[in-house]
């Protein structure tokens, strides 16, 4: 077994096993690296404001990561409409549209100086931590010497920021006057945990997050509480100095977790911080409530679909397993087909398939080429494998052509063609095709199994042109 020098470097190890294995009892957390993340490229001469998911050691300073990547999107944005940074890769010969809407300074013709630019770095940086009110008197400051030097432009443009800036404090309100801090709240509904976080800054709370804590139900508060803070928490850049929880976690893992940190966690028992760490409370059970309703409402709808499509193509049973087919190309070139499945209704992604054809290359050929595809699955399968029915993504044609091959193997199985003009279904033995309501959840659970076979297909087709093209230059 291998020791550690320390209890610190100990925890670290384990945070990260829990987050590469995730072990079935364990807090499940979400790979850090599938979250958006604004990247600061505090190395360039001229550094940018960008979104990424991939987190380097490159001198650049990284803000996040962030839960939903409209958020950081709507942040990213807003940012750019008050502080004037480039956003190009690679310094264009002239000024760019950019400019012209006075979205950016223009350094890549020299339109600011160097240290007026890293001025709006900072100011930038400041405001993503959270720190408005030092932004505010910054620019106060600044704006006020540029005026007393005659230097009406750029004191105009420090006003207009600063307007901006002052514009999104007011619809923040101030809760505290202890600066930095965060607020954990924890809920239980039913079989579920949920944990949130409270994000204040400069004493207003600038944001919030909401984390499904998996494998947690059987736990004591105390255990997913401190659980939930080493695998959050261990690993940042940035953590406040002080964080409040709704409950006193393990004394010794959180002394250690607390010398790494460099942060004090406090159980506050009255007063405002306890009253933000009982809001953070209540914001999580919201959440898990407003998910198990939406939940119950999508999962009604799905079995409703289901059970329609059952009555409307007068099948034997409920296609509770259904199969999708569709065929890509350019032109005959590089074809390929992807089956795509859904199990009760619901996408199931480990059981997609795709397929390189080679019957058609070179010719453009649905037909074959669906022939090909299909008995490259059913050829094989008993009847216990089967599913309870196969879509094919086309009209008349693709669908005999796959009933050619899977009759041909004795399969019995329910199959039916879907054409995208006017969203018919064709089915066995009938000439006119089906058409469902327009507003039926059988049509909308139609298209949508239709429309992931297509993407399925599409980006393996990409793959292929991709690769192809990178071996002929």
């Amino acid at each position: 077994m291998k020791k550690f020098p320390n209890e610190v470097e100990a925890l670290i190890l384990e945070c990260n096993l829990i987050k590469k294995h995730r072990p079935k009892y364990n807090i499940s957390l979400k790979d850090d690296k599938s979250y958006p993340y604004l990247k600061l490229t505090l190395a360039e001469m001229f550094p940018r404001i960008f979104l990424t998911r991939r987190v380097e050691r490159d001198g650049s300073k990284y803000f996040g990561p962030y839960t939903s990547g409209l958020a950081v999107k709507e942040t990213l944005e807003l940012l750019r409409k008050i502080f004037p940074l480039r956003t190009c890769k690679k310094f264009p010969k002239r000024p760019c549209l950019e400019y012209h809407i006075k979205r950016c300074s223009a350094p890549c013709v020299e339109k600011i100086s160097r240290e007026d630019y890293l001025y709006f770095v900072r100011e930038a940086e400041k405001f993503l931590e959270g720190r408005t009110g030092e932004v505010e008197k910054d620019l106060t400051t600044r704006m006020e010497i540029a005026a007393e030097e005659l230097n009406f432009e750029l004191a105009a443009k420090l006003r207009d920021i600063l307007f901006s800036v002052k514009k999104i404090s007011e619809k923040q309100k101030i809760v505290t006057d202890s600066g930095d801090l965060d607020a954990v709240g924890l809920a239980r509904f039913e079989s579920e945990v949920c944990a949130q976080i409270f994000f204040v800054r400069d004493g207003k709370v600038t944001g919030r997050e909401n984390f499904m804590l998996r494998g947690a139900a059987d736990e004591t508060d105390s255990e997913v509480v401190t659980g939930f803070l080493k695998q959050y928490y261990v690993g940042r850049d940035q953590v406040t100095k002080e964080i409040f929880l709704p409950v006193e976690p393990d004394a010794n893992e959180i002394k250690i977790l607390s010398q790494q940190l460099g942060a004090k966690f406090f159980v506050p028992k009255r007063g405002l911080k306890r009253s933000l760490v009982e809001m953070a409370n209540e914001n999580a059970k919201k959440f898990l409530e407003e998910t198990k309703a939406r939940r119950e409402f999508q999962n009604a709808r799905t079995k409703g679909a289901v059970e329609e499509l059952k009555k409307f193509l007068h099948l034997p049973k409920l296609p509770r397993r259904m199969e999708c087919f569709d065929i890509s190309h350019i032109q005959g070139s590089e074809t390929v087909a992807s089956m795509v499945v859904f199990q009760d209704g619901v996408p199931d992604k480990k059981s997609y398939r795709r397929f390189k054809i080679r019957s058609t290359e070179g010719k453009p050929d649905d037909f074959l080429s669906m022939r090909e595809v299909t008995s490259r699955r059913y050829g094989k399968l008993s009847a216990e494998e089967l599913p309870d029915l196969v879509v094919i993504d086309g009209g008349a044609g693709q669908l005999s052509s796959a009933l050619e091959i899977i009759r041909g193997f004795g399969h019995d199985v329910p199959v039916v063609g879907l054409a995208k003009k006017f969203e018919l279904i064709f089915v066995e033995g009938q000439s006119e095709p089906v058409e469902l309501p327009r507003e039926s959840p059988a049509l909308y659970l139609m298209q949508r199994i239709r429309d992931e076979a297509h993407r399925f297909a599409i980006t393996y087709h990409r793959t292929l042109r991709r690769k192809r093209n990178l071996k002929q230059s």
